[in-house]
């Protein structure tokens, strides 16, 4: 059966890997391996930090009432701006 260019490319490809393992120990084939992905993605690590700051932020404000009463009155005025 004849390959088809597809899995011609994925062959080259994995021999290409195989050859520059030959003559590597084990130990360290698999320490480069183990670098290559973290194990959460950027994006969920950026989330979940705005939804900690954000918070954090939030309960402070809460717990100044000036400061609450300053930011409030200027998110009112911004939006009265935008209406």
């Amino acid at each position: 059966m004849a390959q088809t260019p597809t899995q011609r490319r994925a062959n080259a490809k994995f021999a290409k890997s195989e050859e520059k393992r030959m003559g590597k120990a084990e130990s360290a084939v698999k320490k480069n391996a183990d670098r290559s992905k973290p194990p959460i993605s950027r994006g969920w690590i950026v989330l979940l930090a705005f939804v900690v700051c954000g918070s954090l932020a939030f309960e402070l404000l809460r717990l100044f009432p000036v400061a609450w009463e300053f930011v409030a009155g200027f998110v009112a005025r911004v939006a009265a701006v935008f209406k």
